[in-house]
């Protein structure tokens, strides 16, 4: 069966690329010449689509989408807990999921969550071929067979480390962080091991034909990503760009969808250039960042220092942010952290829409001004990004304003009635 990028040029368009363009308001003969052209993919492993999966449209035509990664560990492993954490991230609006478990049964895990999950679902398979093993012990047929196995359990995206070389490695020396990617960490110690290059790189075409037959859409990791601003936009993180930009062609030419992942931490004034120089390497294949991070010094803060990032890279480029939670840097999150950095990043995603012109994004902000400057608070509330924070802040305020006594109250719940700019507002449109 053809990939979605095959039937894309091929001239066909699937149900899956007339489903994201409903959803984004797009023709959808745009969509198939986006799909075609490696702008745009649509993550949809066929057996994940042909159980539960809604479909998403990843690309700059789209809105900008955003990925909340969940996962147990050897210091803390519940099925229950991360299924419920995946399901408190999708009502918050996560457009997808990652397993990024490294502790318990992954298998067992993994196909529960699979179950559960309509959206988007990716791993990183290397965590599952170290599992019991030193990295040292890895081999090409172990990672190929972990790779049949996930996609056959239905996952839509691999993280996959293959554009971290051998002779990137001595471009690290005068990193302040090193390497802060666990899959790409674990491969250079393989490498130094052996002394060889990367085996994933050396296999990648087989990696591609495996992917190939179940349209799993790779997210070409970024091994060597800056792990603070010190260490951003340096040498090693360009040379493995330029790398995933050679393997975005390979795999493409293969068949196979791609997205390339990007840097984490990054002064907010080299962003756009990164986003930049990400479009012009890898040919305009979309762009997964994690926050970025502007700034290292807000460590229980580290959604908001996200979300700062987040909106200038959506806006001059990147397709899909990866939340960060308040926890990031100081422990596993709970169900709160995953709240808070999913609204945290969908925010930043809203606000680079509504930047780049989206008119989906500009609407929803005017009917939510619309609702604010007439009082109607029903409105007000449920196009709001957070619906039960704003329900549950405006029902307090009213509590202490004595407002609740008064439902149909002519004025806001912060100034009083004397003091409304709301209400004197329509008391000066009703002279004209």
């Amino acid at each position: 069966m053809a990939t979605q990028l095959e039937l894309a040029r091929a001239g066909k368009i699937s149900p899956e690329m007339k489903y994201v363009a409903g959803i984004e308001d797009l023709d959808v003969a745009f969509v198939q010449q986006e799909v075609a052209a490696g702008r745009l993919v649509i993550p949809a492993n066929r057996l994940h689509l042909a159980k539960n999966l809604k479909p998403a449209g990843i690309g700059r035509s789209c809105t900008v989408k955003i990925n909340a990664n969940i996962g147990t560990s050897s210091v803390r492993s519940s099925i229950d807990g991360e299924i419920h954490k995946m399901h408190v991230a999708i009502a918050h609006g996560a457009d997808a999921m990652m397993d990024l478990s490294t502790g318990g049964d992954l298998d067992a895990i993994r196909q529960r969550l699979l179950e559960e999950c309509p959206v988007a679902f990716g791993t990183v398979p290397i965590y599952e071929v170290i599992i019991g093993r030193d990295v040292e012990d890895i081999n090409e047929k172990i990672i190929l067979e972990t790779l049949e196995k996930q996609a056959k359990q239905g996952v839509d995206f691999f993280t996959i480390h293959a554009g971290l070389l051998r002779e990137h490695l001595p471009l690290l020396k005068n990193r302040v962080c090193g390497i802060v990617s666990r899959g790409g960490a674990l491969l250079a110690k393989w490498m130094v091991h052996h002394n060889r290059q990367n085996l994933m790189y050396d296999i990648f075409d087989d990696m591609c034909d495996i992917m190939k037959q179940y349209d799993v859409c790779f997210s070409l990791g970024d091994g060597l990503r800056p792990g603070c601003g010190a260490d951003a936009t340096d040498a090693g993180q360009i040379a493995e760009l330029r790398t995933l930009g050679e393997l975005t062609a390979r795999a493409q030419e293969r068949g196979c969808q791609v997205m390339v992942e990007g840097p984490g931490h990054v002064p907010f004034n080299q962003i756009q250039k990164n986003m930049e120089m990400q479009y012009e390497i890898c040919n305009g294949a979309p762009f997964y960042v994690l926050g970025p991070l502007v700034t290292d010094c807000a460590p229980g803060y580290d959604h908001i220092t996200s979300a700062i990032g987040g909106v200038a890279a959506g806006f001059y480029g990147a397709s899909f942010l990866c939340y960060v939670t308040p926890r990031e840097h100081l422990g596993l999150p709970d169900d709160e952290d995953v709240r808070m950095g999913v609204i945290a990043s969908k925010i930043a995603a809203h606000a680079a829409d509504v930047a780049k012109g989206n008119k989906k994004a500009i609407a929803r902000d005017r009917r939510l001004s619309i609702a604010r400057a007439n009082l109607d608070w029903k409105t007000h509330i449920a196009e709001s990004l957070d619906p039960i924070t704003a329900a549950r802040m405006h029902d307090e305020a009213c509590k202490q304003s004595g407002m609740s006594a008064e439902p149909n109250a002519d004025y806001c719940t912060m100034c009083g009635k004397n003091w409304c700019s709301v209400r004197i507002n329509k008391e000066i449109k009703a002279k004209f």
